[in-house]
């Protein structure tokens, strides 16, 4: 019997569920539309895709999967409008790598900090990565939506979606 993933693993994969419901549906020119000073949905995509590679991947395992999406999405980068279906591409081949790894993290390793590419402590742990991504995800579900409005798309989900039944409450192991 495998063990089920930390409490927070379960969350991340309920946001990123939600985000996933803030593009579905979405049109690639609408995805693609950039709507200042906000980026395009699908730039929104390539960057959570960024996040999970730069925290899961790079500080986690040391891999980069995807250079471009290192590249072109980081925080503070340029505004971009890429196809939408390359940047979901590009998130899936993302969080499959990651998720492994994320499934694999308990309690002690949460509190670990991660190594920098100098070989130095981080200044973040793991944990703490882990609870930013998942901030970070509602932050841009949240722009999602409000551009969905903007484009004057209807039938918007009006609420986080089945929660108790798909992360509900769970206790961290002592």
């Amino acid at each position: 019997m495998t063990a089920m993933p930390h409490p927070l693993v379960r969350q991340l994969r309920f946001t990123r569920s939600e985000f996933n419901r803030s593009i579905r549906g979405v049109t690639e020119p609408d995805a693609m539309r950039r709507i200042p000073p906000m980026n395009s949905l699908s730039w929104n995509v390539g960057h959570l895709a960024w996040q999970e590679q730069s925290y899961f991947l790079v500080y986690g395992q040391g891999q980069l999967a995807l250079p471009e999406i290192d590249r072109g999405f980081a925080s503070g980068g340029l505004p971009s409008t890429p196809a939408l279906a390359e940047m979901v591409a590009a998130w899936e081949t993302i969080t499959r790598a990651a998720d492994p790894w994320l499934d694999l993290l308990t309690k002690d390793a949460l509190q670990r900090h991660f190594t920098r590419s100098d070989g130095q402590p981080g200044r973040r742990t793991f944990g703490s990565l882990l609870l930013r991504v998942i901030y970070h995800y509602w932050y841009h579900l949240g722009e999602n939506m409000a551009i969905r409005q903007r484009l004057g798309h209807d039938r918007l989900p009006q609420f986080v979606g089945d929660i108790d039944e798909q992360a509900p409450y769970l206790p961290e192991d002592p």
